[in-house]
């Protein structure tokens, strides 16, 4: 699905000689390799701060920490999402509340997700699946009318722009906080685990700081309950060398992306993806959608010819044995369809032209087209 060991070699005297400024500092916590990097990926999306965190579930918790929600409080997710969207939710004894997707744009979907406040509702995780923004400004007015936080779950998004009529922005810039994954797999992607949380708020940013320092400002003076979530410094020396590089990796996603598009959408019986009129598409994942219940065949006969594809994702969230409880009767019938149709296909800034002709011949051949 992803070529990490190609992307080093390109990349290797770069990645090489930050691994090794961090290991003649010896600076292997909280050193200027992150500083570094935090100031730069603020540079990049043009926010005021940048917190880096030791990965991207950690970087949900702390926002949702900083944010003093009590037990009880409910939060609204998506139900077509991965599970440290909720994860985190519960684990701070708030409550879930799972809301639909959009079946053309696989993102929260607005009319379910007004349904579901309540006067318990306090904030929303929207999630920008697969590589491009939600609605962000029809959940900004929700947001406004109904006293919520916003917490962006931009893992798979970094790098993306939202556009309405008036402005254009950065995911992870446009609500109250957002939070993102370096996950080796990631657009932009460490060499182990990462995170990080952007905002704009200044208290928010110093909150934040201290809740991932075991909650102290200055040393041994704990003023909160905190975490113990650090980004690596060496891991921080390698993303700042992929951050110089992440414009050009978007645009050779997206490029394969339309070569995609024009091979595969002759298809009758597959939907591929559908880019947002309000957003860029930096393309984490090429997701199709396989109609006439064909989707599981077609990775098989696409693994016969070795041919990685991914189900992201089989399972709604609220069937998960660890939410079922509470879930019992929620249906939603878009994400159960997504949840039985989506195919993702390998998506990399590195792959050649014969591989990428390989396999849309492959997918072309089981249709019979």
């Amino acid at each position: 699905m992803v070529d990490l060991q190609g992307q080093y070699k390109k990349l290797k005297s770069e990645i090489d000689a930050a691994v090794h400024l961090t290991l003649d500092s010896s600076q292997y916590i909280n050193g200027q390799q992150v500083s570094t990097f935090e100031n730069k990926l603020a540079k990049f999306i043009d926010a005021n701060h940048v917190i880096g965190c030791a990965n991207g579930t950690d970087a949900l918790q702390i926002a949702l920490m900083a944010l003093d929600l009590k037990p009880g409080d409910e939060v609204i997710v998506p139900s077509f999402t991965y599970v440290a969207t909720a994860e985190v939710i519960a684990l701070l004894g708030l409550t879930p509340i799972m809301v639909d997707a959009d079946y053309d744009t696989f993102n929260i979907d607005i009319t379910a997700l007004k349904k579901s406040i309540t006067p318990n509702t306090k904030a929303i995780i929207p999630v920008h699946l697969f590589g491009q923004a939600c609605a962000m400004a029809e959940l900004l007015a929700i947001a406004k009318d109904n006293n919520l936080f916003i917490i962006e779950d931009n893992a798979q998004s970094i790098g993306a722009d939202y556009s309405d009529d008036k402005t254009k922005i950065k995911t992870g810039l446009i609500g109250d906080i957002g939070t993102t994954s370096f996950y080796p797999s990631k657009n932009l992607g460490a060499y182990g685990d990462g995170g990080a949380l952007t905002t704009n708020d200044d208290k928010l940013a110093e909150k934040i700081r201290r809740i991932a320092n075991h909650g102290q400002n200055k040393k041994y003076h704990h003023s909160m309950v905190g975490v113990n979530s650090r980004l690596d410094s060496i891991q921080a020396g390698i993303l700042s060398v992929k951050l110089d590089h992440l414009e050009t990796f978007n645009q050779k996603r997206y490029d394969l992306a339309q070569f995609y598009n024009i091979e595969l959408a002759s298809i009758k019986e597959i939907i591929i993806p559908k880019e947002d009129k309000n957003s860029t598409h930096v393309y984490h994942q090429y997701t199709l959608k396989v109609l006439n219940n064909k989707r599981d065949d077609l990775k098989t006969y696409l693994q016969s010819y070795d041919i990685p594809s991914m189900i992201y994702y089989p399972i709604p969230l609220y069937k998960q044995e660890a939410y079922r409880r509470n879930n019992e009767n929620v249906f939603h019938p878009v994400t159960e369809q997504l949840c039985k149709e989506v195919l993702s296909l390998p998506m990399h800034p590195d792959m050649r032209e014969d591989q990428r002709n390989y396999i849309v011949q492959k997918v072309k051949e089981f249709f019979e087209y």
